[in-house]
Formats: C-alpha cells, structure tokens, sequence
C-alpha cells in the first residue's frame, strides 16, 4: 500500500522531468509597483490600530515638554540649561526638546493622526450614509429563535394592520422625529408584513465624535499658531500698554504678528483686599483699573479673580498681588543709583513677602549692591531682632534686608531671575563680629548701608497686581467641538440599536387576523420586548391586547436565527 498512487495525481512537485515532460516555467510573482505600495501604506495608515498607535505615539512625544524647559515659556531657564550643560544641551536643541510642540516631529506625530482621523471617518460616513437612504431589511419567513416575540389577534384585515403598526412605529417621541425606519410588503395570499429599524443614531453619534475630535485637533492646533498670552506686574499708580516691550513675559503662536496687538492701555488706580478677621483666609480681591482704548474714551473698570476683563480681543485676568516697597538707594557719592517699587512676592497667608533689589548703576568703581530679604505688612517683634508678620494688611510694614557687593552678574549673557540673588560673584556685608548685618526699615526712614555702600531710603508701600493677558480665537471652537464630542459619545453609548418587525395573515376560516412579531437588538437590550409589547399594544387596541404580559425578556441573542434572509443576516448589526 505505501507505494500505490492513484492516476492522475501527478503533478509538477512529483512528475519526472523528461525531453517530452519539460520542467515548467518558474511562477512569476506579479510586483504591486509604486501605485501598490501607496495603497497598502494609505490603508495601514487608516486603520484603527495605526490610528490608536499614533495616539500613544503623541502623547509619549509631549512628555519631553514636561522634562525639559521649553523656550516659548521660559527662555531664562534653557539658557541656563546650556550653560550647565555644555555637552548634552546643544545637542537637545538641535533635536526640538526645547521647543516640543513645534518641533518637526512631533508636528509629524500629529500631522499623520489627523490623516488618520479622516481616512477613517470618511469611508465611514459613506458606508453610514447608504445605510441611513437603504430600506430596513425584510421581514424573516419564522420567528422562532428571536430573543423577543410576541402574538396576539386584531378583527381588522391584515393590512390594516400592518398599516398601524407602521404608524405607530413611525411615531416618535418628537413629532418631526421618527423613531423607527418602516418598510410594509405584500407577502402574497393576504399576508402583510412591517419591518422597522432604528439605531443609526449610534453610528451618527460615533461619527459626530471623531469628527469634533478632528476639530478639536484643528481648533488646538490653530490656537496654537494664533494665540499669545503675557504676563505683565503693575504697581499702583502705574499704568501697561499692551505692547510686547511692555510685558515681564510674552508667548505666542508661530503665525501671530505682535504688530496685530491692539494698542490698549491699562491703569491701576487702587486695589482692595479683604480678608477674614479670624482665620485671616483671604475673601475678595477687586482690582480698579482706568482702560483706554483705541478711539474711546478711559473708562473706569474693575477685574477679580474668576472674572477677567476683556480688553483689545484678549481676556485680561487677576493672577495675584502683592506689595512693591518704593525704594530708593544712593551710592557712597550721593547719586541716586536706583529709585523705585520693587514687587515683593508673598509667601504665606499674611503675605509675609521675599523680594530682591539689584543696584548695578553705581558710580565711580564702587562696586554694585544687591539687597535681599522679607518684607512684614504688619510686624510683630517676638524675639530680640526677630520680627514676623501676623496680618497681611499693612498695618507696621517693616524691610528686613542683608546687604551683598560685589559683580551682580547681569552683563554675562544669560538672563536672571529678578527675585533670584546670584551670589557666586557677590560678598555679605558683616559687621565686626563677622555677623552677617541686617538692616531694619520701615517707610519713611533712611539708613546707611555698610560697607561706605551708600544710603537706602523706604519712601512707602504701594501695592501690586499680576496681570495674565490672554488671547486665543480658537477657544470658542473648541467649546462647541468639545460639547459636539460628548453628545456624539453619549448618543453612541447609549441610543439602542433595534430591528422590530410584526406580520398579519388571515386566520383560519374567516376568523380573526392573527398577528405575530419579533425583536432584534445589537448586543444585550433589556429594554428591547417591553419595546416590542409596546407596539403590539398600540397596533391592536386596548381590547385584544389586554392578553399580551408587561414582561421584560431575560433572554440574551447568542445568533441570528437560522431562518433570517441571507441580506437580513449581512445587515443585522
């Protein structure tokens, strides 16, 4: 038996090669070609999986923003970044890590997920489209293996019936909102049958998602190119003009023009705080600001916390406040080496506040003064030379300063912090202990600096505020995409997915139609036969459906019946 072949089994693996049996030819495997490749990378690139990746795939090329200082945002920081890090620093800039979200390839990142998006979406909405004009399927020749059914009998003929039925099912919660698509048909030999469906709302709403994430990545994206927001502290008295010179820090987008800034201008004529006379909790902030703009008249306004100003196309918001001791110092020659408020930032709840005062115009070869302390709104001596603060109101304001000279640093080229001392080129003023010296001043009061360094007067205490100016025109956009993606994913979620379909045949003789109907769901619907029993309910009167149960059908569809039409099975969701 192991060396039986039946006839006719040869072929070119076993056949013996011969001059009147040549070998064949080698297969030629056809090349798919340039056109070819390009296909197979546009479906990789709108598949589901691809799609997912890319979504992964940009949110792990943001954390680097999150690693590194990013020049648009602190460009102080990423100077001394390379400066301290001579050799891995350049090449980081090089690569975009200090510029992540406008660097090539994270563009490229989201550049191909919103390819992705929209290849996806629109086979999607044509395939849901033919769907949404295409008639409900027909209805199945037997009933016996759905997961909801019904029966009862009507004295009308059939297709009176079918007629209400159709009727019923057509009629909505709304009136121009069916709730189901109806299809009636003759079925011969006075049998008339009605099939209905509902559910695209599903696949509108999971449509509707992915489109308003699509236009959340435009309407991000814009932004981002449109937009620029600032930072700019105004003491009391003082007044900003909305010109990029004018701000302590600037971002904005890579298709802004500051030439576009409206020229407005922004004077804070008082500021109010209360606070709680207990627990000393802070409980209103009112900043009244003068605002002119262009071709109008000062107009006296108001900004608070939660409630922005809007002013030249830009929201302007209440970022803080704080105190701005008016300091004026004298070098040892009399000249005055710097006049002014200097912004002192709080540091707890009675706004106990740490500030730096840099004096680099000195005259002659004096060397430069750097004052560094706290100031105390209202001071409470607990301790021989040992002050803190117990009320965040200015009652007994009091300067506690040490006094450094020496290089302050400022002409190296890399920018410095304004409430930060770089001490490396400076020295402490000490007493001669060798105690470090303090000065103790309260406004009105002048002293001597030691050292022969000059004199410090504080002439008082005005106070400030932080101003964050805003201007982003996609915002409004991302609202309504926003809004338009939760509705979309709530209508996916949760609008049921139903094919009901019902059939009246005349009854035996001459006797009363018989009407019988079931229900098909995608996946689990508990709701699906109270639905049923429902429009078996309002199809045959309150009479002849006293018969039919207030049920609710426990029953989970594991199949589609077997009866089920070939097109009614392809369709069934």
């Amino acid at each position: 038996m192991s060396g039986y072949r039946p006839d006719g089994l040869d072929d070119v693996f076993t056949a013996t090669v011969t001059d009147d049996n040549p070998a064949p030819a080698p297969v030629q495997v056809p090349s798919i070609g340039f056109t070819g490749w390009l296909r197979w990378a546009w479906r990789q690139l709108t598949s589901m999986r691809v799609a997912l990746l890319l979504l992964m795939l940009l949110a792990v090329a943001a954390v680097p923003g999150t690693v590194w200082p990013q020049r648009a945002q602190s460009p102080e920081k990423v100077a001394t970044y390379l400066v301290d890090h001579p050799t891995l620093g350049p090449w980081l800039d090089r690569l975009g890590f200090f510029g992540v979200y406008s660097s090539i390839w994270f563009s490229a990142v989201y550049l191909l997920l919103f390819v992705s998006l929209v290849g996806c979406i629109l086979p999607r909405t044509a395939v849901h489209l033919r769907g949404v004009r295409g008639r409900p399927p027909r209805t199945p020749r037997r009933f016996g293996r759905f997961p909801a059914q019904g029966q009862g009998t009507a004295d009308d003929e059939p297709h009176v019936v079918v007629e209400r039925a159709a009727a019923v099912l057509r009629r909505g919660r709304l009136p121009f909102w069916p709730t189901y698509r109806v299809d009636t048909h003759d079925e011969g030999r006075g049998t008339w049958s009605v099939s209905a469906e509902r559910g695209y709302l599903r696949e509108t709403g999971n449509l509707v998602f992915h489109l308003a994430l699509v236009g959340l990545l435009v309407s991000v994206a814009t932004g981002q190119m449109l937009h620029y927001r600032g930072q700019a502290i105004v003491v009391q008295g003082r007044g900003f003009a909305n010109a990029q010179v004018d701000y302590d820090t600037f971002e904005q987008g890579t298709a802004f023009r500051p030439s576009s800034l409206v020229p407005f201008t922004l004077r804070l004529d008082d500021f109010e705080a209360r606070f709680d006379p207990d627990s000393l909790q802070s409980r209103d902030f009112t900043a009244h600001v003068t605002l002119t703009e262009p071709g109008s008249d000062p107009e006296a306004r108001t900004i608070k916390v939660n409630h922005p100003l809007d002013a030249g196309g830009a929201k302007v918001y209440l970022q803080g406040n704080g105190y701005a001791p008016d300091i004026t110092v004298r070098d040892k020659a009399g000249e005055v080496a710097y006049a002014g408020p200097v912004p002192f930032l709080p540091q707890d709840e009675v706004y106990t506040s740490r500030g730096v005062v840099k004096v680099p115009d000195v005259s002659g070869d004096q060397p430069q003064v750097g004052l560094i302390g706290f100031l105390l709104p209202t001071a409470q001596e607990v301790g021989e030379n040992l002050y803190r603060s117990v009320n965040p109101q200015p009652d007994d304001p009091l300067l506690v300063l040490s006094v450094w000279s020496g290089n302050l640093g400022l002409d190296t080229g890399v920018p410095q912090n304004v409430y930060q001392l770089d001490e490396s080129r400076l020295t402490q003023s000490v007493d001669a202990q060798g105690k470090p010296v303090t000065l103790y001043v309260r406004p009105g009061q002048t002293v001597d600096l030691p050292d022969d360094l000059g004199t410090l007067t504080f002439e008082g205490l005005p106070r400030y505020v932080a101003l964050d100016l805003r201007h982003d025109p996609a915002l409004p956009f991302v609202l309504v995409f926003a809004l338009a993606a939760f509705a979309g994913l709530a209508a996916s979620l949760f609008a049921p997915r139903r094919r009901l379909w019902l059939r009246a045949a005349p009854g035996d003789d001459d006797g009363p139609t018989v009407v019988t109907a079931a229900g098909l769901a995608r996946g689990d619907d508990v709701g699906l036969q109270p639905e049923l029993d429902r429009v078996l309910r309002a199809t045959l009167g309150p009479t002849a459906a006293d018969d039919i149960p207030d049920r609710t059908s426990d029953r989970t569809p594991d199949s589609t019946p077997d009866s089920t039409p070939d097109s009614t099975r392809e369709s069934t969701p």
